[in-house]
């Protein structure tokens, strides 16, 4: 299989986007039990979400979320995709408290 790339772009202090993060992946450890190890700014990431096969890193960067990611195949790809610029983007909305990030994830 390949490899998928990803970037999420966000306004909000590293910092501040490392912890609504760790946010979506505890979220997604409760939910899935994917595994996630934190190194620094950055994550490997290794389980099922949705049916998917998830095996990504990432890196939080000021201004974005850069990553990649097995690829799950042409039918799953654009699924795969969407899925999860709406989730890093839930909960990289400046708009929204860290609170609200966390019930937005349920």
């Amino acid at each position: 299989m390949g490899t998928m790339k990803f970037e999420v772009p966000h306004t909000l202090s590293k910092d501040d986007a490392k912890k609504r993060v760790e946010q979506l992946l505890k979220y997604w450890t409760e939910k899935y039990g994917v595994q996630a190890n934190w190194s620094g700014d950055g994550a490997k990431v290794i389980g099922k979400v949705m049916g998917i096969n998830l095996d990504a890193s990432f890196t939080i960067t000021d201004g974005a979320i850069q990553g990649e990611g097995t690829d799950p195949g042409m039918l799953l790809r654009s699924q795969a995709k969407s899925y999860l610029q709406k989730k890093f983007s839930t909960v990289l909305d400046p708009s929204k408290s860290v609170d609200e990030v966390d019930k937005g994830l349920a």
